[in-house]
């Protein structure tokens, strides 16, 4: 039987309209992918368009897409939908997603519990990011991993691995970031386009919201917050809230840390983090979420006193520490 990665390298060669996607609010893996997607294609000579619902957020503004990233689906047609890094169909947006039903879906996604929800589906937890699931691909279409497709890899590698410090760093992803190097990609430069993208008001969002920190179960979880009234006092929003959670982890003796962020509907999108055997996937799959074993995330629709109880409560079973 023929491999995923083969299966959809042909599909690529037999069309020639495309339409990329990722989820809303997209990390550096959504976006790496997306971009490395769209240079495949612009290297094989294909029509293509990149799509993104909440649009391009403004701390990857400095990696060269390959065209426009669309936010609104109107007049934007394609042979096949590739919807990247999405563990349900619903975080495409709900443009997208209504779509969806009439489209030819090709699912490439490396999340627990991804339903498979594309008439072709490429799921595989065993990739670290999407991105290096691409790379794979461009190696089966014989685009060379240089330049801008190497950049956007490299973000989605190193964004979703923590600069390859989480626990799904793997000798074959260290091995994929050496050949890019190999192939010209300066990491320095990258990584400082990458991470140095604060703002003040980033650090004043990310100082008040390390303020509510609170520990439970002696130390070992780790949960704070960050509300509508907090982004509005600082002049922040959503984006500015990336990687609290991972500097959470950082606090001795904490095997799982916890980051509440208001919604506007009032809602509580909270985002987990563990390392090791500690599965924070199950815990967020209880509240509807999903992603990975040490990194995952949900919404829980309550107050915030009452959506935090909760989310304790659950750390707690989740991790047996009750």
């Amino acid at each position: 039987m023929r491999s995923p990665v083969t299966q959809i390298a042909d599909l690529i060669r037999e069309s020639d309209h495309f339409l990329v996607a990722s989820h809303a609010n997209p990390d550096g893996d959504a976006i790496g992918s997306t971009a490395a997607l769209g240079h495949i294609f612009a290297a094989l000579g294909k029509d293509f368009a990149l799509y993104n619902t909440t649009g391009l957020p403004h701390q990857f503004d400095w990696l060269p897409l390959p065209g426009p990233l669309h936010t609104t689906m109107t007049g934007v047609e394609s042979d096949w939908t590739f919807v990247l890094d999405c563990g349900a169909e619903s975080r495409v947006g709900p443009e997208l997603q209504q779509l969806m039903g009439s489209r030819a879906i090709a699912n490439v996604d490396h999340h627990l519990g991804n339903p498979n929800f594309g008439r072709f589906n490429w799921v595989d937890d065993n990739y670290p990011a999407v991105a290096a699931m691409i790379a794979d691909l461009a190696d089966e279409l014989c685009v060379p991993l240089t330049g801008h497709l190497a950049e956007a890899i490299y973000l989605g590698i190193v964004t979703d691995t923590g600069y390859f410090t989480f626990d799904n760093t793997t000798p074959r992803v260290m091995e994929l970031a050496s050949r890019l190097i190999r192939l010209g990609l300066q990491p320095g430069v990258v990584n400082a386009k990458i991470r140095n993208q604060w703002s003040v008001s980033r650090f004043r969002l990310w100082g008040e919201s390390f303020a509510t920190t609170e520990m439970f179960f002696g130390g070992k979880v780790a949960v704070a917050y960050v509300t509508r009234d907090m982004m509005a006092r600082t002049g922040t929003d959503t984006e500015d809230c990336e990687e609290i959670v991972n500097f959470l982890r950082r606090l001795r003796g904490t095997r799982a840390a916890a980051i509440l962020r208001e919604e506007p509907d009032g809602a509580y999108k909270f985002s987990l983090r563990s390392a090791g055997h500690d599965n924070v996937q199950a815990v967020a799959a209880a509240f509807g979420g999903g992603g990975h074993r040490n990194a995952a995330g949900g919404t829980i629709v309550d107050s915030l006193e009452s959506a935090k109880s909760h989310l304790v409560k659950a750390l707690g079973e989740g991790l047996g520490l009750v």
